[in-house]
């Protein structure tokens, strides 16, 4: 049995490596330990490369609109090293009708281009009219409830491009709280939003000489994203090749147990995907806890068919596209990876990372390498100019699904609250808690970390994000 330690995270993915460097922030003396399952930390971020091509096996950025992010990066001093694709810079495409559509940012442009029909358009309006539904609802219902189902594939692009999940599925409460709340609190969600921007617009009014608030950039770094963990894991007291086997609550704190070795801790995080979480707690001892109203969260796995491509390839500027069920593509899309950020492929050719599977297709993912590489191709020369065969190619598998927060979701969220509450010294973050975006993830950790430091449960705090393609 080791010397009690103050707080032992489970976990060295980015959750539990960001809970850890806040946590050293707030209380420098404090004795941290992290362990980890997997030979390295980063959990599903993670670099690849190969003859001088450079791709992600799971997140290919971040944006930089969250404080606790831009935090940690000027904290390690990775906004040094950052790079950054604006969004006001670059554009997105969505496939419609078999052919690849701009997609602008603006919500002016939105309304005057003709990707929505003016039909469409005025049943918008309708959301300034139409009484908030309490129940839970899926996405997809809530959306054509209050917008009309026109807007359906744009709604289906969004939540490929996060989740690769299904929008008939996913909760509405559970992925976007901050809107739900916003339209259960004000009767409208566009009433709601011009509320805010008018409450915005007078806070800059009243600090004139304040930066204007304007659309976020994506960021990554030169070796990639596998660069982030890297620098937070440094200067961390972490063990990796180590499985936590049980968790034991007791009157004088927690016990760990690994298959060689016990902890001994005032306080531990569980700093581990939804799955991992329920599985330890379902065979912890000792906890105030009643059973969780949710075994498991289903989860998407998608594979990353990265395509190298020499000067015959015409691929349009911008950070690439997404395509919505009704299109019955192979791909659910692909990022135009050389694109976003520079150093991805060798000088005169371009990288494609394409991506395959997700909640709907995870027959897809049992193809083997070569039938996969030659669907994906002959599915991207149909929307891009792709004369050549790609000159380089691999199929990324991660061993990390993503957590789809589908109904019931918010049930299960609430009942994580709880236990924290009534199990003095437990926190309860990581992959899937409170969303799957490393801005979520980093939001959460510091929380958690300010929580620990000042002895209370960790809560939460809705917000409403902006929804980017």
């Amino acid at each position: 049995m080791k010397n009690s330690i103050d707080a032992l995270i489970i976990g060295g993915g980015l959750s539990g490596l960001a809970v850890a460097h806040f946590l050293q922030k707030c209380q420098p003396g404090a004795k941290i330990s992290i362990l980890e399952k997997a030979a390295v930390p980063g959990g599903a971020i993670r670099s690849f490369q190969q003859d001088g091509f450079l791709a992600e096996w799971g997140a290919h950025g971040f944006l930089d609109n969250a404080e606790a992010s831009r935090e940690l990066l000027a904290d390690t001093g990775l906004d040094k090293e950052a790079q950054k694709a604006p969004l006001d810079e670059f554009v997105r495409y969505i496939c419609l009708n078999g052919r690849l559509n701009l997609i602008p940012q603006n919500p002016k442009k939105i309304i005057r281009s003709d990707l929505v029909s003016l039909p469409a358009k005025l049943r918008v309006l309708a959301d300034l009219w139409k009484k908030p539904r309490p129940e839970e609802q899926t996405v997809a219902a809530w959306a054509a409830y209050r917008f009309g189902p026109s807007l359906l594939p744009f709604v289906d692009a969004v939540l490929t491009g996060t989740y690769a999940g299904d929008l008939n599925r996913l909760s509405m409460d559970a992925v976007f709280p901050g809107i739900r709340g916003l339209e259960l609190e004000k009767g409208s969600v566009i009433r709601g939003l011009l509320q805010k921007r008018k409450a915005l617009k007078e806070k800059q009014e009243a600090a004139p000489h304040a930066p204007q608030k304007k659309l976020p950039a994506m960021i990554s770094f030169p070796q990639g994203m596998g660069r982030l963990p890297e620098v937070l894991a440094a200067d961390k007291n972490l063990l990796c090749s180590v499985e936590v086997k049980s968790i034991h609550k007791n009157d004088s704190g927690w016990e760990v147990r690994t298959s060689g070795q016990s902890y001994r801790a005032n306080a531990i995080v569980l700093a581990i995907s939804v799955n991992q979480s329920l599985s330890l707690l379902q065979n912890a001892s000792g906890l105030q806890v009643q059973k969780a109203p949710l075994d498991n969260v289903p989860e998407a796995r998608i594979v990353t068919i990265a395509m190298g491509f020499g000067e015959s390839a015409d691929i349009p500027f911008g950070f690439g596209y997404l395509a919505p069920e009704q299109e019955k593509r192979f791909a659910l899309g692909a990022l135009f990876s050389t694109h976003m950020f520079p150093g991805r492929a060798p000088k005169g050719h371009m990288l494609l990372e394409a991506l395959v599977g997700g909640r709907r297709h995870p027959e897809k993912l049992e193809l083997d390498d070569d039938v996969l590489v030659q669907e994906t191709y002959d599915d991207l020369r149909q929307l891009i100019h792709l004369p050549d065969p790609p000159i380089f190619t691999k199929v990324l598998r991660p061993d990390h699904g993503i957590p789809q927060l589908e109904i019931g979701y918010p049930k299960l969220l609430a009942w994580r609250n709880r236990l924290v509450e009534s199990n003095r010294g437990l926190y309860i973050c990581g992959f899937g808690w409170e969303g799957i975006g490393i801005n979520d993830m980093t939001k959460s950790a510091k929380q958690v970390a300010a929580a620990i430091a000042a002895g209370d449960a960790a809560k939460g705090e809705t917000e409403v994000k902006g929804v980017y393609f």
